[in-house]
């Protein structure tokens, strides 16, 4: 059985991975507009990962017998600048949300919710996944560069990427 605070930090986690799915729908949305369709279509990929986390989320609420409590999503900026500062933006997120998940499986510790720590142990390997693929992509422009056939590259590699979804018994 979850406690109170528990369900209100999960709750929490729902909106901002709900905010991240809508952060990285605007940064395809950019990217798409700057010509970047493997930035747009990796962005695109991140954010349907983001929300199957929200779900995750969700259904363990539910399966625990607690009740689910949307929160209003903030609006994500819409301009990101160069590549190089897009995907800077994308890893400093990706900390403040693995601090967040860190948080959550404090808190659980803190009251002895071993089947919360069970459930929040798949969030922290994600979270290492997470902020390893971003880091990839922000080397490789550090190496290549920003302009030119470097970016173009890295621009059709990210074209590659496809969703799959996470199964929820992972």
């Amino acid at each position: 059985m979850l406690s109170d605070k528990m369900i209100e930090a999960l709750n929490e986690q729902i909106n901002k991975e709900i905010y991240s799915a809508y952060l990285y729908l605007s940064m395809s949305s950019y990217s798409e507009s700057q010509g970047l369709k493997g930035f747009a279509n990796w962005y695109f990929v991140q954010q349907q990962e983001e929300i199957d986390h929200a779900m995750r989320i969700y259904n363990y609420i539910q399966e625990q017998s607690a009740r689910v409590k949307l929160k209003a999503i903030d609006q994500p900026q819409a301009d990101f600048g160069t590549p190089m500062e897009m995907v800077k933006k994308t890893l400093e997120h990706e900390k403040f949300v693995t601090s967040l998940i860190n948080n959550l499986m404090n808190l659980a510790i803190e009251e002895n919710d071993h089947a919360s720590r069970i459930f929040l142990q798949w969030f922290i390997s994600e979270q290492i996944e997470e902020e390893s693929s971003v880091n990839e992509i922000l080397d490789k422009l550090k190496l290549a560069g920003e302009k030119g056939n470097a970016l173009f590259m890295i621009d059709k590699e990210l074209m590659a990427r496809v969703y799959t979804p996470s199964s929820q018994t992972e």
